[in-house]
């Protein structure tokens, strides 16, 4: 599979295919990572993602609660239903990769167990501003870990 070039600001011209070899768009973001943004802002400014899956790299973990499009505070709550015993995540925009309207799928960057170990959401601190920098902070660092190759 060609890989995506982690300078890329995007991905592919094609947002599912790139010369038949399955790359994802998204790429890399251009810079630093930005938690908070949606890479691919287009293709989610005026969708109304509640009820989509949502898939990692590695499997679904399950379905919106609810998504904000506030400029440079986005973000997704997922119900991770029978996964994580019905806990609710909460992932920043940045880790969005793309989306799939027609499956009615959001396909994030980050492994299952990555999106498990992130800091707990809670419903009554969610807009905490301490708490959106531990949990950007932690989504950040996991991306510079992420291994060479891997779709951003």
């Amino acid at each position: 599979m060609d890989r995506l070039d982690p300078h890329a600001a995007t991905g592919t011209p094609d947002p599912m295919r790139h010369g038949d070899q399955g790359a994802i768009a998204g790429g890399a973001p251009a810079g630093a990572f930005d938690p908070w943004s949606y890479r691919d802002r287009p293709s989610v400014a005026d969708a109304d993602l509640v009820g989509y899956h949502v898939e990692a790299t590695d499997g679904g973990i399950g379905k919106i609660d609810s998504a904000s499009h506030e400029v440079g505070g986005s973000y997704l709550v997922v119900d991770t239903g029978p996964w994580i015993f019905g806990r609710k995540v909460m992932l920043p925009a940045g880790t969005v990769n793309h989306v799939d309207h027609d499956a009615r799928t959001v396909f994030v960057d980050r492994e299952r167990d990555q999106i498990k170990a992130a800091p707990e959401y809670d419903e009554d601190s969610h807009g905490d501003p301490a708490f959106r920098d531990r949990l950007g902070g932690y989504y950040d660092e996991s991306y510079g870990n992420l291994p060479p190759g891997t779709a951003r």
